[in-house]
């Protein structure tokens, strides 16, 4: 829902500096890491590092120069406080501590932690809600587009290129979109299925206008923040409304308000931008660890209405 909104932006403001942070435009920086190269990634040299490089780190993809650039991080970032400055970022990003072949250790366990809920409520709402159920695969839909967010969420985090970071952008958009899906169904598309099947093709056109843009174009991270948080304050309002007004009817309706609130509320952490405690763990890390028991509340707000739907469906079968 709106978290993976809240995560947008914080990647498109990372992604804004990435181009010159202070600590890679330090000529100190950018010397270390000439010299690095000059002297480890060419001829004999390179094929030394090769075949000393741990296997599973070759296989994540970190090279050569990927190397020395980690390597001149950190003396950069010990010059720096040995004189007496606060710690710098590099490239849009604090330092981190890497931990095998994962560049975000805290934030790529924190998003597979967050998939791996998503998968345990999955497993849970199909062993406990019958495929009969008006919103049974409309919600089962919304958890393996969830779960392939999460999934490209923990890959970025384990390692960051073009391709995962696209993949990050792309995929946590499709979640927001579907998540407006989502509440369209619920809201207005069970009494009027022709108003979901055009909005869902109205929702598919614009995600694929949009990815199309910034993979054909330009990936103007400016416009996909704009885009995302346009779309991500939607369905906030869309939900808060909906469960406002049938609270008192419907109690489990509070799950999913809570869940709104406190996805807003969460939100407010990633303000709090400071350097990486012990080098791994950043504000960052923290709210995605803070949204792994919303999923929960959410799947089980899910659960509860699409019970309560089958169980209203019946009664009026029954009276027909």
């Amino acid at each position: 829902m709106a978290d993976r909104a809240a995560r947008l932006v914080l990647l498109a403001g990372a992604a804004a500096l990435a181009s010159g942070s202070q600590g890679d435009r330090e000529p100190m920086y950018r010397d270390c890491v000439l010299q690095c190269e000059e002297r480890n990634c060419s001829g004999g040299a390179l094929k030394h590092f090769r075949s000393h490089q741990p296997i599973y780190m070759s296989l994540a993809g970190w090279t050569c120069p990927d190397d020395c650039k980690y390597e001149c991080m950190w003396v950069t970032v010990g010059v720096y406080l040995q004189e007496g400055h606060k710690v710098p970022q590099f490239h849009g990003k604090w330092p981190f501590s890497r931990f095998l072949f994962f560049q975000e250790p805290a934030s790529a366990m924190a998003s597979f932690l967050n998939g791996l809920a998503n998968l345990v409520m999955l497993c849970r709402y199909r062993t406990s809600v019958p495929a009969s159920s008006p919103m049974y695969h409309t919600c089962v839909a919304f958890a393996w587009v969830s779960l392939n967010a999460w999934f490209w969420s923990t890959v970025f985090h384990t390692r960051d290129t073009d391709l995962t970071e696209k993949m990050d952008y792309f995929c946590a958009s499709t979640v927001i979109l579907h998540s407006v899906y989502l509440c369209c169904v619920r809201t207005v598309g069970l009494q009027h299925p022709a108003v979901a099947s055009a909005f869902r093709a109205l929702l598919l056109l614009m995600l694929t206008a949009h990815i199309s843009y910034l993979s054909l174009i330009r990936f103007d991270y400016g416009y996909n923040l704009a885009a995302n948080v346009a779309i991500g304050l939607l369905n906030m309002v869309w939900w808060l409304a909906w469960c406002l007004r049938n609270q008192r009817r419907l109690p489990h309706v509070r799950k999913c308000m809570v869940v709104v609130l406190l996805l807003q509320g969460l939100s407010l952490l990633e303000l709090l931008d400071f350097p990486p405690l012990f080098w791994v763990l950043d504000a960052h890390a923290i709210w995605h660890i803070s949204t792994i028991p919303v999923h929960v509340l959410f799947f089980s707000f899910l659960e509860d209405d699409s019970l309560y739907l089958l169980k209203e469906s019946e009664a009026k079968f029954k009276l027909d």
